[in-house]
């Protein structure tokens, strides 16, 4: 036999062989929700809160308590998710730039190009990368090209029309983008419900192989417009506003509070003077109404979602992983949005539910991060990971829940600006050297800093040997308000 029929005979045993791997791999869902804090039913954040349906994913599998976004901005924290790379290493902080741009990111294997290439077939929707619907041209986002057999809308464009008020803003704000209004439309017809419906045709489509099905719900995401009976199951007269005090933001560093503030632009500190100028809270109280009542939705969305799986008879080996990007802030430390290195901007849902490895309805309550999601994924599916991924596999915890991942996590909002989350205290840590230290098990809101206190020492100086050892500098524009690459306005969404 000649060498060529040998090497020819050779790759297609080979490629054989990975096809009889793949045929036996489980499926993988893979649900990421934009901007939802810790408000859902499992983590009590706040208790008016409606999440029946993931709540119900958190039944089927395991919901980690203390999980933690590796940034508290759209951009950076997808993009360190999907590519399992954190933001310190890459030096993206903000909505700009495009990580395809990027030198030392643009040839990274992807989440969904991993697995494309691993055999799946690979499907998304809505919002997985960056993208937003503050611009026409944001709704294209930062999708990865490569990596989908088919993506909704289309590859080039991650979102669909949203439905709104004609005229904005509705709540008289005073950024049109920082808007709640009811829309009188069906769940199908927003962007979500098109999205949704879309991803249930390929959950339930007919075909062999492991399929990767990406779905982005867009929601909570602000604007938020969502159908009537929404804002129904949170009637207006009985919402409870966030636990605040007076002076929350006396024992803060300076920098902590510059945070957001650009010149031309609404701050998130004047969105709540704008809020508290109505004495009686109700613009306050309408506010968080329409953030639960978007929850609700997106919730709604969830379980249209697991409807599907269990429909198409694959549930039993399908992985399901939920995530939120980042937090939000409603008032909390008087700020509205995301950005800041407080629980509010960057603790998050995250529920992994994989059959035959997770014991229904554990709770793990050791630190994690949304960037261990990559390394989670390739060891369930017993693939190697590629070397440039950063994130820990969390398989041991899936297999034993109470089983310490004896470490802290670290989020980051710009340039040598982190948060370490430990077991029992939050350290923060900012460029200019200031300072804040909590115990969240005695002080969950973080209203007392306790950084200068001389008998926490110990603790602070142990979560300072999580920082990060690589402090990329700053590429492009943290505010994200630069344009991109190919000329036009980049996407701008995470506020």
């Amino acid at each position: 036999m000649s060498k060529s029929r040998l090497l020819i005979l050779i790759t297609l045993t080979l490629f054989g062989v990975s096809l009889i791997h793949a045929k036996d791999q489980p499926n993988i869902l893979f649900i990421a929700i934009d901007d939802l804090n810790d408000w859902v039913g499992h983590l009590a954040g706040h208790p008016q809160a409606k999440t029946p349906h993931i709540d119900r994913l958190a039944e089927r599998g395991i919901a980690f308590t203390n999980a933690h976004s590796p940034s508290m901005v759209c951009n950076p924290s997808r993009t360190a998710i999907m590519l399992g790379m954190h933001p310190s290493t890459t030096g993206i902080f903000g909505n700009n730039p495009d990580w395809r741009k990027i030198e030392a990111t643009k040839d990274k294997v992807t989440i969904p190009r991993f697995f494309k290439e691993a055999g799946y077939q690979t499907y998304g929707a809505g919002k997985i990368f960056h993208a937003s619907t503050f611009s026409p041209t944001a709704f294209y986002g930062y999708n990865d090209p490569v990596a989908w057999d088919v993506f909704w809308p289309s590859v080039e464009r991650q979102l669909p029309d949203e439905i709104g008020p004609y005229q904005r803003p509705v709540s008289g704000s005073p950024d049109r983008n920082f808007d709640w209004s009811p829309v009188i439309a069906h769940d199908s017809a927003l962007g979500d419900g098109q999205v949704v419906s879309w991803s249930i045709e390929k959950i339930l489509a007919a075909g062999d192989g492991p399929r990767f099905n990406a779905v982005g719900i867009y929601r909570p995401h602000e604007p938020w417009y969502v159908p009537q009976t929404y804002f129904d199951l949170h009637p207006l007269e009985n919402i409870e506003l966030p636990p605040v005090i007076d002076g929350d933001a006396n024992d803060v560093p300076a920098i902590a509070l510059s945070r957001g503030v650009r010149p031309g632009r609404v701050s998130p500190f004047a969105l709540h003077d704008w809020m508290i100028e109505d004495k009686t809270m109700k613009r306050w109280k309408e506010a968080v109404q329409a953030y639960l009542a978007s929850i609700s939705f997106a919730d709604s969305m969830v379980g249209l979602l697991l409807d599907a799986l269990d429909e198409s008879g694959r549930a039993d080996n399908t992985i399901v992983v939920l995530w939120s990007d980042h937090g939000f802030h409603l008032g909390e430390k008087g700020r509205w949005r995301k950005g800041t290195l407080w629980d509010e901007s960057h603790r998050v849902p995250f529920i992994i539910a994989a059959p035959g490895v997770t014991k229904p309805g554990s709770i793990s309550d050791t630190p994690v991060s949304t960037l261990d999601i990559y390394a989670t994924l390739t060891e369930l599916t017993n693939l190697d990971k590629p070397e440039h991924v950063q994130g820990t596999s969390l398989v041991p915890i899936l297999k034993d829940p109470n089983k310490s991942s004896n470490r802290a996590v670290v989020s980051t909002s710009l340039f040598r600006t982190h948060v370490v989350s430990g077991e029992r205290y939050r350290y923060l840590s900012y460029q200019d050297g200031s300072e804040e230290l909590y115990d969240i098990k005695s002080d969950p809101h973080q209203w007392q800093n306790l950084a200068s206190d001389p008998a926490l020492a110990k603790e602070k100086a142990a979560l300072a040997q999580w920082l990060p050892k690589i402090n990329a500098p700053n590429l492009g524009s943290p505010q994200g308000t630069r344009r991109s690459g190919s000329g036009r306005q980049g996407p701008n969404g995470g506020r």
